[in-house]
């Protein structure tokens, strides 16, 4: 199971620390290899990041986080990836978080 995998596994389970922790490893090899895809998945922590935070009624810096997954979310469209199905299904599933912790 690749990471993104577990990411999404991880955030559809309300595991927001989880997720970002999954990312993270990944995110950082990529930095060096592609720019666009290490935004992508930075976007996403950020996301769950956010998502923890406002979970633990921290909703001012739960927001600022938040605002660094939208900064990100263009590239998931934009980018070509084998991964780019699996970005859009986080991308989804975090929207729908979002929608039922955040607002």
């Amino acid at each position: 199971m690749q990471n993104i995998d577990k990411f999404i596994e991880a955030i559809h389970d309300n595991k927001f620390i989880e997720a970002h922790e999954i990312l993270e490893e990944s995110w950082k090899k990529l930095k060096q290899i592609n720019k666009d895809e290490a935004n992508i998945q930075k976007g996403l922590i950020n996301g769950a990041t956010a998502i923890a935070l406002k979970l633990k009624g921290r909703d001012k810096g739960a927001f600022m986080v938040w605002d660094t997954f939208e900064k990100y979310r263009e590239l998931i469209s934009t980018t070509k990836s084998p991964l780019s199905k699996k970005y859009k299904q986080a991308e989804i599933i975090l929207d729908q978080k979002f929608e039922t912790y955040m607002i």
